[in-house]
């Protein structure tokens, strides 16, 4: 197996996709993720951070376009079947949880950013799991172009 299938920070697309996101979170929370770092130690930090990182892309039906080890742990998931995944079967098929998982990423698409996001998840093999303490932040350039939407998970418990 090649180093980029065990190890996606590496890649060159991923690398650049980890700083967009460190970037952007700083901006809007003026808090660091990585502090100090950036290039390839930026890119590797964020993918070992022990909380779940996530994002995806801006697409009618967003796709997961970022998940760190931490995040393909909790999802049960490898790096190629995770950035294939509409970000909406992140979550059960309820409607009221389906509902509450929109109100949240629209408010946050309005305000840029909140840090007060919950909810429950689950894995690709059924496990369920509360979110809990989670950053959900605008991923945005310095152009003002939105590229997504990325959360940081401050806690997570299994149910």
């Amino acid at each position: 197996m090649p180093p980029e299938a065990a190890e996606p920070f590496r890649r060159p697309e991923v690398a650049a996709y980890s700083a967009l996101l460190a970037d952007s979170f700083h901006r809007l929370t003026g808090r660091e993720i990585a502090p100090g770092l950036d290039g390839p130690a930026l890119s590797e930090a964020l993918f070992r951070l022990p909380d779940p990182i996530v994002a995806h892309g801006t697409e009618a039906d967003p796709v997961f376009r970022y998940a760190n080890a931490a995040a393909l742990a909790l999802w049960e998931m490898d790096w190629e079947s995770f950035t294939h995944l509409p970000s909406r079967r992140s979550a059960e098929a309820d409607p009221a949880i389906q509902g509450d998982r929109s109100r949240l990423l629209a408010a946050a698409l309005e305000k840029g950013w909140i840090d007060d996001y919950e909810g429950i998840r689950i894995s690709v093999t059924g496990r369920r799991f509360r979110i809990a303490r989670t950053v959900l932040w605008n991923v945005v350039d310095r152009d003002g172009v939105r590229h997504g939407q990325a959360a940081l998970i401050g806690h997570w418990q299994m149910l």
